[in-house]
């Protein structure tokens, strides 16, 4: 299935019904009264997070997706029926930005999370609603309001514990094949990996982490070169990052060098992301003697003036990984993932119509009272009005 990790979507919510007009009319009752009911509330619009998707592919070709209209009020004091809502499923990791403003509605971190991106218009209030001691016979009622209506843009972002950094053929695939059973592609060409992918690293019966393995950088990704610095938005989730370095580049260049490329783009993607604990780690120690991997791996560190721990390990025959992999779950251990850091606080969305709603309502509330002089309230006589009494 292809990987899509962006949509652009159209969602709009049902409007509400519309209030009637309507006046009881029976034999022998020759001043029944009103008797319109209101209408129906409009149907709104969900994301619900599924732990069974890990694509946005159905998003790709289906754009518009609408709720459903609130029913007109009835004769008979009758309420229109609510409009249906729909609910969009869309994979854990989800999250909903307005196209339009730019604001984070919500985060779906957790299978079931269910989150309001539309909200339905408001139902029209039927004439009933608007008798007096001194109107008997009103007239008025209110249109029901529009639904609100949004391109929502949709951006998966992975789950992971682990990310991993580095140019292309660094070894990042290589060492995921190694220590999971994910199997993505692995060839001697620059770009074999072309989406990201995700591991399950089991370190014992009782602890496993997941790594999340995406396209290698190069110099300018910022500007878009090669696969450009999209996917390094699924990082932005991870507790660490593994920087794996080829200690002896078959090209010949620097790995220090190397290593400053990937620190350039990652602090223009985001400072906050190149900000995370990052561990280096060099890779491909098995075309060297231990000697003399441990003398480059010095002078590399000494280049780049890094003074904490780093790693020698061969993802391709497996040397020094399960240490490496230990270390991790400790560092993952240690660090748990905090509830309040899953997901992204979203800003204070406010909906179009709300204010709309209120106004409303409070229009023909003024009215009520000025025009109509009414000082029945809904407490006389036990809740009922006679409208007419012999």
């Amino acid at each position: 299935m292809k990987f899509i990790d962006e949509s652009l979507i159209r969602i709009e919510a049902g409007d509400g019904g519309n209030g009637c007009v309507s006046f009881r009319r029976e034999k022998f009752i020759p001043k029944g009264g009103p008797d319109g009911g209101d209408g129906g509330d409009g149907g709104d619009v969900y994301l619900q997070a599924d732990e069974n998707l890990n694509t946005l592919i159905d998003y790709r070709f289906n754009k518009r997706f609408a709720a459903e209209r609130g029913e007109n009020g009835r004769s008979s004091d009758c309420t229109g029926r609510r409009g249906k809502d729909i609910i969009l499923p869309v994979p854990v990791g989800t999250r909903a930005i307005d196209n339009d403003t730019k604001e984070t509605l919500g985060d779906l971190t957790q299978h079931g999370q269910k989150m309001l991106v539309a909200k339905g218009g408001y139902h029209g209030l039927g004439n009933t609603r608007f008798k007096s001691s001194v109107n008997r016979a009103p007239r008025q009622k209110t249109m029901g309001t529009p639904g609100e209506k949004r391109d929502l843009l949709l951006e998966l972002m992975l789950l992971a514990d682990v990310g991993m950094l580095g140019l292309p053929n660094a070894g990042k695939s290589t060492f995921i094949r190694a220590v999971s059973a994910a199997k993505p592609k692995v060839a001697d060409y620059p770009f074999t990996t072309l989406v990201p992918s995700l591991g399950v690293v089991k370190v014992d019966d009782s602890h496993s982490f997941v790594v999340a393995d995406i396209p290698g950088l190069i110099e300018g990704a910022a500007d878009g070169a090669g696969l450009g610095i999209r996917f390094l938005k699924h990082l932005e989730r991870c507790r660490v990052l593994i920087h794996l370095v080829d200690i002896d580049p078959i090209d010949g260049s620097n790995p220090a060098d190397n290593v400053a490329i990937i620190e350039s783009e990652l602090f223009q993607y985001s400072e906050k992301l190149s900000e995370k604990p990052r561990w280096l780690v060099f890779n491909k120690i098995d075309t060297m003697s231990d000697e003399e991997a441990e003398e480059r791996a010095r002078e590399i560190a000494e280049q780049l003036g890094w003074e904490e721990d780093y790693y020698l390990i061969s993802a391709a025959t497996g040397k020094n990984v399960p240490p490496l992999c230990r270390d991790i779950m400790d560092f993952i251990i240690a660090n748990p993932r905090e509830a309040e850091t899953q997901q992204v606080a979203p800003e204070e969305v406010k909906f179009k119509w709300e204010d709309y709603h209120q106004e409303q309502l409070a229009e023909h509330q003024f009215d009520d009272d000025e025009d109509w002089d009414d000082d029945w309230t809904e407490e006389d006589d036990e809740g009922i009005e006679f409208i007419y009494k012999p």
